[in-house]
C-alpha cells in the first residue's frame, strides 16, 4: 500500500466527514479493481471476468503497451508484490514480442500470445513504443530494479530507432499517420500535441538510461534533440505575436498569424491545415512532463475551467467536440457508434484523464481545488453499468453516464496516482507522468 497514510483529516480538513469516508473508499476500491487486471503476461487493459466482448472487442483481452506501461508508472508506488510482478511481467511481455524493425506491439493478446502491431484498419500504433520507454525508465528509477534495461539494452535502442524513422523530415517532430495513436479512430495526423510531448519525454528518460549504461556521449546527444523538440513544440504549437525565434524554420505564428494568443497548446498541426481544439489530455501531459511553464500551464487551466471540461465530470479529453459537417469530421467516427459527439474520443469523459487532471490542478499549487476535484472524480468512479465501483473506461461528455468497459486498468491506476500525488509537496514535484 502507500508509503505514508492517505486522507489524514487534518490535512483534508476543506472536505466533509463524507467526503473524506468516499476518498478513503474509492482509493481501496481501487486497488481492488487493478487487481481484477493481473495476469501472467502482465496488466490487461479491463477484468477479464467482469466483461463480455463482442467482435473487435476481443481486443481487450490483451496486454496493451500503452494502458500496461500506463499502469506500471502509475502503480509504482504500491507496496504490493503481485502488483510489482506484474509491472515486471508486462514489460517483458512487450519487449520479448518486439518486431525486427523495433516495433512494439500495440497488444498481445493473453489468450494465444499472439501479438498485434497495428490498430482498427491495419494503422501502427506509435504511443505503443514511446510509452514503453516511458515504463522501463519509471520502473528502474523507482524500483532501483535495472535487470530489465540491462537485459533488452539492444531492444530499447531498436526501439528508439524505429521511433526517430517516424522524423521523416529531420524537423525533430515525428509524423504521425491518422488515427495512429490511443485516438485509433479519430482524425489526428501528422504532428500531434499527445504524440510530441510524450516523444519530448521519451528522449530525456532514455538519455537517463544511456547514463546508466555509461554511454554518456550518446545520451547528451539525446538530450539536445528533446531541448531542440522542446523549443519546436512550444514554437509551433502556442500560437503567439510575441515570439522571439532564433531558427530558421517558420514558426506556426508565423504562417498562421491571425490566430493571435493562444492560451493552450493547439491539438495538431500539419503542412496542410491545423486543429486549434483544445486536446485537454496532451495539454495536461505537457505540464506535468515540465515541457510547459506554470504561468502557460495556469493560462491553459483558465481556459479549460472556464469552458467546463471537467463538467460532468472530470474530464474531458477534447474540446470541443467534433460536429458532423465540421471540415474535422469523418465518416468513420461512427465505427461501432465510438466517436459521435460526446463519446469517446470525440469529447467523452476519461477517469483516467481525470486523474492527470487532478494532478495537475496540485501541481500549480491549487490544492483545495485538486482535492475537491478528487472527490468529484470519485463520485465518477463510483458509478457503473452493473455495480458500483467500476472505474468505467469513459463517459459520455454531457450525461456523465459510463459507457466503457468495467474495472478499466488505466482508470484505477491513474486514480491510485492521484491520491499519492495529493500527498506531495507541489513546490517540489519532480517532472512525472
Amino acid at each position: 500500500m502507500p508509503k505514508r497514510v492517505l486522507f489524514e483529516p487534518d490535512e483534508y480538513r476543506d472536505l466533509s466527514s463524507d467526503e473524506l469516508a468516499l476518498l478513503q473508499t474509492a482509493y481501496h476500491k481501487a486497488v481492488d479493481a487493478l487487481k481484477k487486471n493481473l495476469t501472467p503476461k502482465g496488466f490487461s487493459a479491463c477484468s477479464l471476468d467482469d466483461n463480455q466482448v463482442y467482435g473487435t472487442d476481443a481486443n481487450y483481452r490483451a496486454v496493451w503497451a500503452r494502458d500496461g506501461c500506463k499502469c506500471i508508472i502509475w502503480t509504482l508506488d504500491l507496496d504490493d508484490a503481485e502488483i510489482h510482478q506484474c509491472q515486471a511481467d508486462t514489460l517483458r511481455t512487450l519487449l520479448s514480442h518486439q518486431a525486427p524493425s523495433g516495433q512494439i506491439p500495440s497488444n498481445v493478446m493473453i489468450d494465444d500470445d499472439q501479438p498485434e502491431y497495428a490498430g482498427v484498419g491495419g494503422i501502427t500504433s506509435i504511443d505503443s513504443a514511446l510509452w514503453l520507454l516511458l515504463a522501463v525508465w519509471h520502473y528502474a528509477e523507482t524500483t532501483d530494479d535495472w535487470s530489465i534495461v540491462e537485459e533488452f539494452s539492444h531492444q530499447l535502442q531498436r526501439t528508439m530507432d524505429w521511433l526517430s524513422a517516424h522524423d521523416s523530415n529531420n524537423c525533430g517532430l515525428l509524423e504521425i499517420p491518422e488515427a495512429g495513436d490511443w485516438t485509433d479512430l479519430f482524425a489526428r495526423s501528422y504532428h500531434i500535441l499527445y504524440d510530441e510531448v510524450l516523444w519530448h519525454r521519451c528522449l530525456v528518460c532514455y538519455a537517463n538510461i544511456l547514463d546508466h549504461l555509461e554511454d554518456n556521449e550518446k545520451a547528451s546527444d539525446y538530450r539536445n534533440w528533446a531541448d531542440h523538440v522542446r523549443r519546436v513544440v512550444l514554437r509551433s504549437f502556442w500560437p503567439s505575436t510575441n515570439h522571439q525565434h532564433t531558427d530558421t524554420m517558420p514558426s506556426f505564428s508565423d504562417v498562421q498569424f491571425a490566430l493571435g494568443d493562444a492560451r493552450y497548446l493547439v491539438a495538431e498541426i500539419s503542412p496542410f491545415s491545423f486543429s486549434w481544439r483544445c486536446d485537454v489530455y496532451g495539454n495536461l501531459l505537457a505540464y506535468l512532463t515540465g515541457m510547459i511553464d506554470k504561468e502557460r500551464a495556469m493560462m491553459s487551466f483558465r481556459f479549460m475551467w472556464g469552458v467546463g471540461v471537467n463538467d460532468p465530470g472530470p474530464v474531458k479529453c477534447l474540446y470541443p467536440p467534433v460536429q458532423a459537417g465540421d471540415h474535422e469530421w469523418r465518416g468513420y467516427f461512427t465505427v461501432n457508434l465510438l466517436n459521435l459527439p460526446n463519446h469517446y474520443h470525440n469529447g467523452g469523459i476519461w477517469p483516467f484523464i481525470g486523474g492527470l487532471w487532478v494532478r495537475y490542478i496540485h501541481k500549480l499549487g491549487m490544492v483545495d481545488i485538486a482535492r475537491r476535484e478528487l472527490v468529484n472524480l470519485a463520485r465518477l468512479c463510483a458509478m457503473g453499468t452493473a455495480h458500483e465501483w467500476e472505474f468505467n473506461e469513459w463517459h459520455h461528455g454531457v450525461t456523465g453516464r459510463p459507457m466503457g468497459k468495467a474495472y478499466q486498468a488505466w482508470s484505477a491506476a491513474s486514480f491510485i496516482r492521484a491520491c499519492h500525488a495529493l500527498q506531495m509537496d507541489p513546490d517540489h514535484i519532480d517532472d512525472n507522468l
